[in-house]
């Protein structure tokens, strides 16, 4: 089962969606049958919600299903009610932010491109508290545990388990100059620190690559388990867009595949990393 509140509570709507859709009921349909409103059972398919035990025992015998799923699916509802270790620390991490931290936490693949600034699983705690310091109307508080939280989240690239990350990185984001030079060479030092790990691939777009797709920034996750499906994520200033379906799968693993070929290898990527921070040691 994965380990997340957040990832248990995808996999419970998932779960209570096909249920329905094998029955071939709409939600307004099952809504009447247990006295609901339609919008409940829509809200507790897309996880907008959180899931009462007893809803989902009410659910799982209106369905038919078996004692067996019913017991599983009722302690995905209660394990979903926990929080996670980012949670602790309040307004320091949106409530849409969240949900990707939950999610990132049970990848078994990760594919980001980052076309401005560094990938975060591999920032510094003087470029990160730069970028927070700088992008974001934030207490000094509430800065500082928006750092320590980016810094706890790089913890996942050293597990046994770590999910096999690869980034692909626009030129300009290895080349912008965040806070002063002196941060800037840490920053990139750990770059080449973080890519000796034998999960994590980086790839740099370098300014002559030609065309390539132009995507914006974005992040694809991948899971363990077949159930549950891969899905797309892109951030903005104040909220967060999560696309899953086959169609935007597709077509990012096709920018992402299209970013790759067109970047350096990992090895010139490597050189062209040194050679920046041998630019910011003078």
């Amino acid at each position: 089962m994965a380990g997340s509140p957040t990832a248990r509570r995808r996999r419970l709507s998932i779960e209570l969606k096909k249920l329905r859709e094998k029955s071939a009921l709409t939600c307004a349909q099952v809504g009447q049958a247990l006295d609901w409103s339609g919008s409940k059972v829509n809200r507790m398919e897309t996880g907008s919600g959180r899931v009462q035990p007893s809803d989902v025992d009410a659910l799982c015998r209106f369905y038919g299903t078996s004692d067996e799923l019913r017991e599983f699916l009722k302690s995905l509802a209660r394990e979903a009610k926990t929080r996670g270790w980012w949670q602790v620390h309040g307004a320091g991490v949106p409530e849409w932010f969240n949900i990707y931290i939950g999610l990132e936490q049970d990848a078994s693949t990760l594919r980001q491109y980052q076309c401005e600034v560094l990938p975060g699983l591999m920032q510094t705690e003087a470029y990160a508290r730069e970028l927070h310091t700088t992008g974001a109307h934030m207490s000094a508080e509430d800065i500082d545990r928006a750092v320590r939280v980016r810094l706890e989240r790089q913890e996942m690239l050293t597990r046994p388990d770590a999910p096999e990350a690869w980034f692909v990185v626009n030129e300009g984001a290895v080349r912008n100059v965040i806070g002063d030079r002196e941060i800037m060479r840490e920053q990139l030092e750990r770059i080449l620190e973080t890519t000796e790990l034998p999960s994590v691939t980086l790839q740099v777009l370098h300014f002559d690559s030609g065309t390539y797709p132009a995507t914006g920034s974005f992040t694809m996750l991948g899971f363990p388990a077949p159930e549950d499906p891969d899905l797309v994520y892109r951030d903005g200033i104040t909220d967060a867009v999560y696309l899953e379906g086959e169609h935007h799968v597709r077509e990012y693993t096709r920018a992402f595949d299209g970013l790759r070929a067109a970047a350096l290898s990992p090895q010139r990527s490597t050189r062209l990393v040194q050679s920046v921070v041998k630019e910011y040691s003078k």
